[in-house]
């Protein structure tokens, strides 16, 4: 029987493209997504084009997203609901990979961006269309986590990393740790206020207790 030339072993081309697949697959950069997938932009792409809405704020006794899951620091928002550019938490990311350069750690995101932004040109006038695609945004609500970091470091350094971080996204940040109360709205349920009583609903007080409340030019 004549043979083919062709060998049964294994290309090595083959063979390497396969361990990068593996490696890439094994690789997670987030817990909560594969790689696969990104954050900055939804995996769909563009399809329809979205309304610009509103980030809602949790008031009937919700307290996701307020809190550190994964890591042992977060940065949370505590001024105001807004949606935030893809472009900018790229930068805010990238900010805190450059100052933490060097360290042991791991970042997560909490939000992603996968709302899309419309704009019209210049001097065009109303009725002429939403206008085309220009980028990806996140709605971001208010008292949300947006970074989360775990690591052996220090405490100040990670301070350091995540105030710079904020300085580059619109808005007011603070810093929580592991364990810190989580927020209902712009409350936080802490010491002296629990989540029952602010799911309670709102005494009505007498018409006598209120009206005293009242300032008068004279006295009663």
């Amino acid at each position: 029987m004549m043979n083919s030339g062709r060998s049964n072993l294994p290309c090595p081309v083959l063979q390497k493209c396969q361990k990068q697949d593996t490696a890439r697959i094994s690789e997670r950069t987030f817990s909560s997504t594969s790689t696969l997938f990104n954050w900055l932009a939804p995996r769909r792409g563009h399809t329809e084009k979205n309304r610009k809405g509103r980030p809602r704020m949790r008031t009937g006794g919700s307290t996701k997203g307020t809190t550190v899951v994964w890591g042992d620091y977060g940065l949370r928002m505590r001024d105001h609901d807004r949606r935030i550019p893809a472009k900018q938490l790229q930068i805010a990311a990238d900010t805190i990979k450059m100052k933490l350069r060097g360290q042991k750690y791991r970042l997560y995101t909490r939000v992603c961006a996968n709302i899309g932004v419309y704009t019209s040109g210049n001097e065009v006038r109303m009725g002429k269309g939403k206008g085309s695609f220009d980028y990806w945004a996140a709605r971001v609500a208010v008292s949300r986590i947006v970074f989360e970091l775990k690591g052996d470091l220090h405490e100040q350094i990670v301070r350091d990393a995540f105030r710079i971080a904020g300085n580059k996204l619109p808005g007011l940040y603070e810093f929580v740790r592991k364990g810190d109360p989580p927020v209902m709205g712009i409350t936080k349920v802490e010491a002296g206020t629990t989540l029952e009583d602010m799911q309670r609903p709102r005494i009505k007080l007498p018409l006598n207790v209120t009206a005293g409340r009242i300032p008068a030019t004279t006295p009663p």
